[in-house]
């Protein structure tokens, strides 16, 4: 398994970026895939899933500026992430079910995203 996570960087406060997660090593048309994110000094937080109909959930802190989506055709997951605010500094990983596999062994190494002007 193996899923490698790109799109991070610096934005200001109000921006947007999208995330994207290439995934190999597994039938992912037929896997949920979610995100999540640690921000400095506090705990793992579940932002996101897509299950293999499509449809998809969203953490309260996340909803209606955040859209997860998928490419089955491309092995690809994203998170558009929009009305981006400090508090969502953060690495943000993707990792194999909703809720993610317990077993990091099924998550990305992460993307950093900062959000400071």
């Amino acid at each position: 398994v193996q899923l490698v996570e790109s799109g991070g960087g610096l934005v200001q406060p109000g921006g947007s970026l999208r995330l994207s997660c290439a995934a190999s090593g597994f039938t992912f048309s037929s896997s949920a895939m979610s995100w999540a994110r640690q921000a400095p000094g506090k705990g793992l937080e579940w932002v996101s899933g897509i299950y293999s109909d499509g449809s998809t959930y969203y953490a309260d802190s996340v909803k209606g500026r955040f859209t997860i989506s998928r490419d089955n055709a491309k092995n690809t997951v994203y998170l558009q992430m929009n009305s981006l605010k400090p508090e969502d500094t953060a690495v943000y990983y993707c990792a194999i079910g909703v809720p993610p596999e317990r077993d990091h062994d099924y998550w990305g190494q992460g993307t950093q995203v900062t959000v400071s002007s």
